[in-house]
């Protein structure tokens, strides 16, 4: 695909990057993303996923968020300038408390820095608010995750509450090391941000 083909099913669309469904033919890109113990540093202690965990487990997991949901689940993000898979982003109900949504993303190091994180971000906190019914935006990290701790911030959320990790710390790392914290934006704080207050 050329920088200038719009991608089959694009969910959302920001200045630089298109959100589409997932498919199974994203499964080499997911393995290299996911290859990256960068990119894994605050998921799984930097342990790469295998290219079975991909193809059994993440990308099926992946692809039925929409057998479930109209518009929540996966994202694939793609670069308008080059047609490029950089990585994937998430809008989906909490798990801790399907009321809210959750937001999320991961993405290729070689993209990372830019502001991507939070165009896309931003692009589904506003879709998620103003078509989707959302009431509650919330997205969690490791404590120690400051660049996605930074993206929170610029999205204009405030950080609710910081707890322990749900499982045991990853090998070689501390309890306190993985600590994690959720960030949280509600729809009117969201709507007197974008109005500026009116």
């Amino acid at each position: 695909m050329s920088g200038r083909d719009v991608p089959r099913d694009v969910f959302l669309e920001t200045e630089r990057l298109y959100l589409r469904r997932l498919t199974a033919a994203d499964a080499d890109a997911l393995y290299e993303l996911d290859a990256d113990p960068a990119v894994m540093l605050y998921l799984t202690g930097g342990v790469p996923h295998s290219r079975t965990f991909i193809l059994e487990k993440a990308l099926p997991h992946y692809l039925g968020y929409y057998e479930r949901y109209e518009s929540f689940g996966f994202w694939a993000a793609v670069e308008k300038a080059s047609g490029a898979f950089m990585g994937w982003f998430h809008f989906r109900p909490f798990r801790a408390n399907p009321e809210e949504t959750e937001l999320g993303y991961r993405l290729k190091r070689a993209y990372w820095g830019r502001g991507l994180a939070t165009e896309g971000s931003r692009g589904l906190i506003e879709k998620g608010f103003r078509e989707l019914g959302a009431r509650t935006v919330v997205a969690t990290t490791m404590a120690l995750n400051v660049r996605s701790r930074r993206v929170m911030e610029k999205l204009g959320t405030t950080l609710e509450s910081e707890f322990d990790f749900p499982g045991d710390p990853f090998p070689g790392w501390s309890k306190a090391d993985c600590r994690e914290v959720k960030y949280t934006l509600a729809r009117d704080r969201w709507e007197a941000h974008v109005t500026g207050g009116r």
